[in-house]
């Protein structure tokens, strides 16, 4: 039988009758006018809205709500049902979310901790407010840290010959037990079938080097080339690799005094700091995917 696992200090506030939509379609007068009056007759109390148009004369239109319904379990239903005829007469592509239904997360890491703990830590203080339901590792290393936090931790190994094996197993376990796969310093690449199961729900974390210093040591490329800022991109995981939607970004300036250690513990800290980012706006479900880019309502 499945089991949740929920932070010790509870969730960070989401109400039971609070739900979420997000809209994208063709922009054009009478969106916004549409949506709000459908929700007031249907008995739903707006609390936030936020809006994005690319181009008012023929662009794409982005809209996030937030509203409070009565008796959720019995009115969100026909709620969603009704609102097709909304949808269809602007073209929309929508989805509604339970804000207390908390997102459930498979994280997955190699043998770097320091973008896991940032994600435990923020879950069990109750920042990030979400379910950790497993960690899958191809290393052993960490399994006593997880465990700790009273988090199953599945090692699942992986060489090139039994690369095959071990996706099946992985698969198989996250099973239907995760919303959201997380890549903590992953080292392995995803394979196609397990991006074709989660579209737009793998996010993975990278130093901002790329494309510039492809390949091994990236930092010793970036100290040797003398740069002066390095940075962190999240982004959601498509089959090109390291090519998906970017969620965050961030950067820190460094200098000539840098050596390569200095600039390793710098861009820990980015790279722990925009993923946890990244995976708290998916969760509060405040990213919109439209080709390869996104909308990040950030609130």
């Amino acid at each position: 039988m499945p089991h949740s696992y929920q932070s010790p200090q509870g969730d960070a506030g989401a109400k039971p009758g609070r739900a979420r939509m997000l809209i994208s379609c063709p922009d054009r007068p009478g969106i916004v006018a549409a949506v709000s009056q459908f929700l007031y007759e249907h008995g739903a109390n707006i609390v936030q809205s936020d809006q994005y148009t690319m181009d008012p004369e023929g662009g794409m239109f982005f809209i996030r709500f937030e509203f409070d319904l009565a008796d959720m379990d019995k009115q969100l239903p026909i709620l969603q049902e009704d609102f097709t005829r909304v949808a269809d007469r602007f073209e929309m592509k929508w989805h509604t979310f339970r804000a207390s239904r908390k997102k459930r997360l498979a994280v997955f890491v190699s043998k770097e901790d320091h973008c896991l703990l940032e994600l435990l830590w923020q879950w069990q203080a109750g920042d990030l407010d979400v379910e950790i339901a497993m960690v899958i590792s191809n290393h052993p290393d960490m399994r006593e840290l997880v465990e700790s936090f009273g988090i199953p931790y599945h090692h699942i190994p992986i060489t090139a010959e039994t690369r095959a094996e071990a996706e099946r197993k992985q698969l198989e376990t996250i099973g239907r037990n995760a919303d959201l796969i997380v890549l903590a310093r992953y080292m392995q690449i995803v394979s196609p079938k397990v991006i074709e199961q989660f579209p737009n729900r793998i996010i993975n974390i990278h130093h901002s080097f790329l494309p510039a210093f492809v390949g091994g040591k990236p930092y010793a490329q970036a100290y040797n080339r003398g740069v002066k800022i390095i940075g962190a991109t999240a982004h959601y995981v498509t089959e090109e690799l390291d090519g998906g939607p970017i969620i965050e970004q961030d950067v820190q300036r460094v200098s000539h005094r840098d050596d390569v250690p200095s600039l390793k513990r710098i861009g820990r800290t980015i790279e722990r700091v925009v993923l946890a980012r990244a995976v708290k706006w998916h969760a509060e479900d405040r990213i919109l995917v439209h080709q390869n880019k996104t909308v990040v309502f950030h609130g």
